[in-house]
């Protein structure tokens, strides 16, 4: 069964920066195509961005585009998300997941 732990949350503030990391196990990392998504308080899951097995297609929610950059290792079987100029919207727990399922989360916490 497919395992994911996050990392890289924490406490920043407005205008910080934080790089998120998602290491996959008893996983074929390599074959799949992964995403992030995140959970607010008191609200849904809600989708970040997208990557394809081979980093070729990528995609961003519109609040993520130009602040959030995705990316992934396949030879260590780890996922990134580089979020830059975070706002206060962005608390959240992030989750990286794929077609089967998703970690247990990092939680992001954007406060001055």
């Amino acid at each position: 069964q497919a395992h994911f732990v996050e990392s890289g949350g924490g406490l920043v503030h407005p205008g910080g920066s934080l790089t998120l990391s998602c290491v996959a196990s008893a996983f074929a990392f390599s074959r799949y195509g992964m995403r992030w998504v995140r959970q607010a308080p008191g609200k849904g899951i809600e989708w970040v961005s997208s990557i394809d097995e081979d980093s070729e297609k990528i995609y961003y929610a519109d609040f993520a585009k130009g602040r959030f950059t995705i990316s992934r290792d396949n030879a260590k079987s780890t996922l990134y998300l580089q979020m830059n100029n975070l706002k206060p919207e962005d608390t959240a727990v992030y989750y990286c997941s794929y077609v089967g399922g998703r970690g247990q989360g990092t939680q992001v916490t954007v406060s001055s």
